[in-house]
């Protein structure tokens, strides 16, 4: 057996994952990680982890909520990612929501930083390798 072969056999854990991207006018909203914590100073876009029983859209209304202190009123699915991390693997299974309209004022509430950024400056900062994928997309096609 290769060692392709076993690590193929490795059982994976699964999770489900939502974040939203956020413009201002042409500017999209990037967050990076505090330091210290896991992936510490990665920049990504907000959201996080479905919890059990959860659908993805009342998850992202949530971590936007609990993240930035908004209410996400729309919202559509644009961008879909599966991605492993570590060892013993886990598998991230990213959705990306483009957030069309929410109330209130983004407040940074758990990030080190939190940026309003044009789409070329994407490619320079250090996001997550899950959201890399989509980073290309943007800055070379966009949503479109």
């Amino acid at each position: 057996m290769s060692v392709l072969e076993r690590e193929e056999d490795i059982k994976v854990a699964a999770i489900a994952v939502v974040a939203g991207l956020i413009y201002q006018g042409k500017r999209l909203l990037a967050c990076q990680r505090k330091a210290g914590g896991p992936f510490g100073l990665k920049w990504e876009f907000p959201g996080g982890k479905v919890e059990a029983g959860e659908k993805s859209f009342p998850a992202l209304c949530r971590e936007l909520r609990e993240e930035l202190g908004i209410e996400v009123e729309s919202a559509r699915e644009v961008f879909r990612n599966t991605h492993r991390y570590g060892a013993p693997p886990v598998e991230i299974e990213l959705t990306f929501f483009l957030v069309e309209s929410y109330r209130g004022a983004v407040t940074n509430r758990v990030f080190g930083q939190v940026r309003w950024t044009e789409s070329e400056e994407l490619a320079t900062l250090d996001f997550l390798d899950g959201d890399l994928p989509l980073i290309d997309r943007l800055v070379n096609d966009g949503l479109g």
